[in-house]
This record gives structure tokens, C-alpha cells and sequence, in this order.
């Protein structure tokens, strides 16, 4: 069986229901998609943007406890996690709600 979610450091229960809205079930999906795309498919599904949430995924993915991010390194996490929120923006299509947008933009609803 792989291992779920929460079995990569710092993260739990809440964040592993948050990635299944997402269609991402398994710790080794988390880790082939990377912190940034992981994290972008979490917005996509709904997940509202907190910074905090964001550095807890790439410290979690670096087997580093979440409250090591201090100074420069956090100051360029919050620039990359400044660009995957701004990356949605506009995303919605006009007519339909943010959830279909985001199936339609994962390949999951057909496009059209």
C-alpha cells in the first residue's frame, strides 16, 4: 500500500484530505509533482492561498521540521509562493464556477 499524505513530515489529517479534493492521494505524488505544483493543484481545487501552509509542503518535502524556514529562505519561498497565487489569477473561465475551471484546466472535464 503506498504511503498516504501524512506521512511526510508536517503534514496531517487536514492536509491530506485537502490534496484528495485535489486528486493527489499518495506521499509519492506529492514528491513527483514538487512543492510548487502540488501546491498550485491545491488552489486549484479550492484550497484557499496561505503562506504558511505553503513552506510547511517544501520543509515536509526536505524531511526538515516546518518551523526551520527563517530569513533569505523564507523571503524567496514567499516570492515563489507569491507566484503560483498569482499564476491563478484570471484563471476562471467566464460562465462557469471556480471548481469547473479547475477540472477543465487538469484535464479532468473536457474542454470546450
Amino acid at each position: 500500500m503506498p504511503d498516504p499524505v501524512s506521512s511526510i513530515p508536517n503534514l496531517g489529517p487536514a492536509s491530506e484530505a485537502a490534496f484528495a479534493r485535489a486528486g493527489i492521494t499518495t506521499a509519492q505524488q506529492v514528491r513527483d509533482l514538487g512543492a510548487d505544483e502540488a501546491y498550485r493543484r491545491l488552489l486549484l481545487s479550492g484550497s484557499q492561498p496561505h503562506f504558511i501552509g505553503y513552506y510547511v509542503l517544501v520543509m515536509g518535502l526536505q524531511g526538515r521540521p516546518w518551523n526551520d524556514c527563517k530569513g533569505e529562505e523564507k523571503n524567496a519561498l514567499r516570492l515563489r509562493f507569491d507566484a503560483i497565487k498569482d499564476g491563478l489569477i484570471g484563471t476562471k473561465e467566464k460562465g462557469r464556477s471556480d471548481l469547473e475551471t479547475a477540472l477543465r484546466m487538469l484535464g479532468v472535464v473536457e474542454r470546450g
